[in-house]
């Protein structure tokens, strides 16, 4: 390991990744640091992803596909299905990933493209002269390193202490956070062609039950409570998955579990600082409706591999450079999309079941393979008219969007 880089990146998941693979392309001296011995294990996610917007980031390899998916299925909560075709079911439909092999592809990508990369490496404090980011303090394999860099690049998850380091606000109220469990199951009889979401305050408040298929009859089934929803002398988010699982797929075994965090707050007030950039779940990036974070993630890598390279190119790596070609171009396109999400979130979060049933209810024998949002939006007002003034916002957005696609 070098004392000095161009670009260290902190955390190899599909954000830090992009970005390194994005800066070393570039010609950039990229230091990619992973603090597990093993490059996405252990896995906490759902694992699905819209195909369209992968294919924007990668070439698909079926080594790292087990699942695809054409449709998902919603279930409120007195069982009424809705059925949404795989192009308008949402970021997450589509390639259910094996993280585990698609996270250290894409490391090995941007290894390949030239970026060093260093597992079982942690980064245990920011170096900072002069108001700026220098680099960091990392330790490997017991011995400690002070490792200089033009840019760093935060892309160490939702537990993120990088951009605590460096005076940025990315603290979540229980509000902001679903409380996440999740089991690989195998031995039950799963379509394996189609994912499952079960919503309601019994069976996980303020969140979701989710049913991924990852072939050969085995799934990930996993759940996320609202932190808000949650509590000491309430059940645990295993709890309710439990008593899910054994109605549902009393026969199963779990082969797999894992438990976690998944920030949907929104977009943050900030994500740089002089010398510094964060991504992905680190940035708070993640979708708040259905807590999914992959796809923006790779968004907000390549953005910021590319801001990194045109700020060193510059000379200038200060918080109003990166704010002009890092905040603001994410913001413009992903952070818009959040933003939205976070607006259903906020109203969906307060309905009651017989809300949720009444709004199935009013979807059911619609026809969603070629339904815009604006017509989704419709359908929803015409079954509880209080939505049309909480998510007048959303309406407006999806109303301009028609505009701009007959101009």
């Amino acid at each position: 390991m070098k004392d000095t880089y161009d670009v260290l990146v902190i955390g190899a998941g599909p954000a830090g990744s992009i970005a390194a693979r994005t800066a070393a392309e570039k010609g950039l001296d990229v230091l990619l640091i992973e603090k597990r011995q093993e490059i996405g294990d252990p896995v906490r996610c759902a694992e699905g992803v819209n195909k369209a917007y992968l294919k924007k980031h990668v070439e698909i390899d079926k080594r790292w596909i087990c699942a695809d998916l054409n449709a998902s299925h919603i279930y409120a909560p007195d069982g009424t299905k809705i059925e949404m075709a795989e192009e308008i079911a949402g970021g997450e439909v589509g390639y259910v990933l094996e993280r585990k092999v698609f996270d250290r592809a894409l490391a090995e990508q941007a290894a390949e493209a030239g970026a060093e990369v260093r597992v079982k490496t942690r980064a245990t404090g920011l170096i900072v002269e002069d108001g700026f980011v220098k680099g960091a303090r990392l330790m490997h394999l017991g011995k400690e390193y002070d490792v200089r860099a033009k840019i760093v690049i935060g892309a160490d998850g939702v537990e993120s202490k990088v951009g605590r380091w460096a005076g940025i606000d990315t603290s979540l109220k229980p509000i902001d956070i679903e409380t996440c469990a999740q089991y690989l199951i195998a031995g039950a009889n799963i379509d394996q062609h189609h994912c499952e979401f079960y919503v309601g305050n019994e069976i996980a408040p303020g969140g979701y039950i989710w049913v991924f298929p990852k072939g050969g009859g085995k799934a990930n089934v996993g759940i996320g409570v609202l932190g808000s929803k949650a509590g000491k002398f309430k059940p645990r988010p295993v709890d309710y998955l439990d008593r899910f699982l054994e109605k549902k797929f009393p026969d199963a075994r779990i082969v797999e579990m894992v438990f976690g965090g998944v920030p949907v707050s929104g977009s943050i007030e900030k994500t740089s600082t002089n010398g510094l950039m964060l991504i992905g779940d680190a940035a708070r990036q993640s979708d708040p409706v259905t807590g999914g974070g992959i796809l923006n993630a790779m968004d907000a890598g390549k953005i910021a591999g590319e801001a990194a390279y045109a700020a060193i190119s510059e000379g200038d790596v200060s918080f109003e450079k990166l704010e002009e070609i890092y905040e603001k171009p994410w913001r413009a396109t992903l952070g818009h999309d959040i933003d939205m999400s976070l607006i259903v979130k906020n109203c969906f979060i307060n309905l009651s079941d017989e809300d949720l049933n009444s709004l199935a209810h009013s979807l059911e024998d619609m026809k969603f393979e070629r339904m815009s949002l604006l017509d989704l939006l419709q359908a929803l007002f015409k079954a509880d008219k209080k939505l049309l003034w909480d998510l007048r916002v959303l309406f407006k957005d999806a109303a301009k969007e028609v505009v701009k696609s007959k101009m």
